[in-house]
């Protein structure tokens, strides 16, 4: 907590509660379904919270934003998100029943009234959104065909609609289909923990 109020200095009184909420509600259910790591839960604030809000750094999503999660997991980067943003819409989406049970669980523990979840498959959700988010569940050009479809064309916020991806390592053989259709940040830029040096952020805003 120490490092993402660190970071994030200006969270009321309710954001910090809800994230602190966090750790004890992620260790009872990782004890029950392995949605993190044994090691890494340990790890949880900047490993999982931090990386996911390492969005909340690249764009502030403006009021009545709309935004789907896909493969969500245990609900990361979406549940850190919809506690940041508490005046956008999230959708946390993944296949596993079980991982949305937990996802549901946090949501009411944290009275999160501007998150839902459903168990379904990407490809499968017709609705459209201002921004896809996901934590590397996939190839890049994969990912961007199950979801092509779901972005809203017209924007309203100050870069435009698309997929925002988090994933590390080399991506030069990934991005090479989408041309200029993309930026990268990296995510070291924003937080100087050691874990995050490899770790990037990819927008893609072309959806011809």
């Amino acid at each position: 907590m120490d490092e993402l109020i660190k970071y994030f200095p200006g969270l009321s009184s309710k954001q910090i509660e809800q994230f602190s909420m966090l750790k004890d509600l992620y260790v009872y259910w990782n004890e029950r379904i392995n949605l993190i790591s044994r090691k890494d839960i340990d790890k949880l604030y900047t490993h999982h919270v931090l990386h996911s809000l390492a969005i909340a750094k690249f764009i502030e999503f403006q009021p009545g934003s709309k935004i789907m999660d896909v493969g969500t997991g245990g609900g990361f980067p979406g549940i850190p998100l919809a506690i940041f943003f508490p005046d956008s819409e999230f959708l946390l989406v993944d296949s596993i029943a079980k991982k949305i049970k937990v996802v549901d669980e946090v949501i009411d523990k944290l009275g999160l009234r501007n998150c839902k979840s459903r168990v379904e498959r990407a490809e499968n959700i017709n609705e459209k959104f201002d921004f896809i988010v996901s934590r590397a569940v996939t190839q890049l050009p994969k990912f961007y065909a199950w979801v092509r479809k779901n972005i809203n064309k017209k924007s309203k916020n100050t870069i435009p609609n698309g997929i925002i991806y988090l994933k590390g390592g080399d991506l030069t053989e990934e991005l090479e289909p989408f041309e200029d259709w993309y930026t990268t940040k990296n995510i070291r830029s924003f937080f100087e923990d050691e874990f995050f040096e490899t770790k990037k952020i990819i927008h893609i805003f072309k959806f011809n």
